[in-house]
């Protein structure tokens, strides 16, 4: 007798099984459910599962004879996957042996210190400061630098600065007051960029 292909899935109530035998007669095909076994026949092909890994409910069971398959249903008795097809594992419907009861209790782990561990957590993701890392702070320490810079500057330094900005549309600062008063300053975009004048 010539054996199948076939495949499983499955989920905690039931599993499905595909058997590959295209063109099967629904006349010819001959299915046995039992709780631990399942056999399978049309003609001279035949599929056998046993012991199955799990117990079956054969009542509930079922399959469909398709063109290219025919899937079988098999209703679990207990719930939980199986993982594969057959194999001897133990029944868990059979009254289980009770266990003893230990002898000693076992060890207590040791609990974990959740205050000390966000603690650390805490202290890692503190902010640095621009003496630590000069590129600490993005957008904001740039700012704090310039505020400074036109803050502590003399008058000819703020002029410069002020003029220099406005006329390079934000692109050039100068603290030369004597180059910047001399003409009108020039736009240099950054590389890759073009600087284009709006609403004219």
């Amino acid at each position: 007798m010539a054996s199948l292909r076939h495949e499983f899935y499955e989920t905690d109530e039931r599993l499905t099984l595909s058997i590959f035998d295209k063109g099967a007669d629904p006349e010819q095909v001959k299915i046995t459910f039992e709780p631990r076994k399942f056999s399978y026949t049309n003609g001279e092909k035949s599929l056998v599962l046993e012991p199955l890994k799990g117990q079956i409910d054969p009542e509930k069971s079922d399959f469909t004879v398709g063109k290219v398959k025919v899937e079988v249903r098999f209703a679990k008795m207990a719930q939980g996957r199986w993982g594969s097809l057959v194999g001897d594992s133990p029944d868990p419907l059979a009254s289980a042996p009770v266990a003893a009861a230990p002898a000693s209790p076992a060890p207590r782990k040791p609990r974990k210190n959740w205050d000390g561990i966000t603690n650390e957590i805490l202290e890692s993701e503190k902010p640095v400061s621009p003496d630590q890392d000069p590129n600490a702070g993005g957008d904001a320490a740039v700012n704090d630098f310039f505020r400074k810079l036109y803050a502590d500057a003399d008058e000819d330094t703020r002029r410069a600065m002020m003029k220099s900005f406005q006329e390079s549309g934000g692109t050039t600062l100068s603290t030369n007051w004597e180059e910047v008063k001399k003409s009108t300053v020039e736009v240099k975009p950054p590389e890759g960029s073009e600087w284009k004048k709006w609403g004219v």
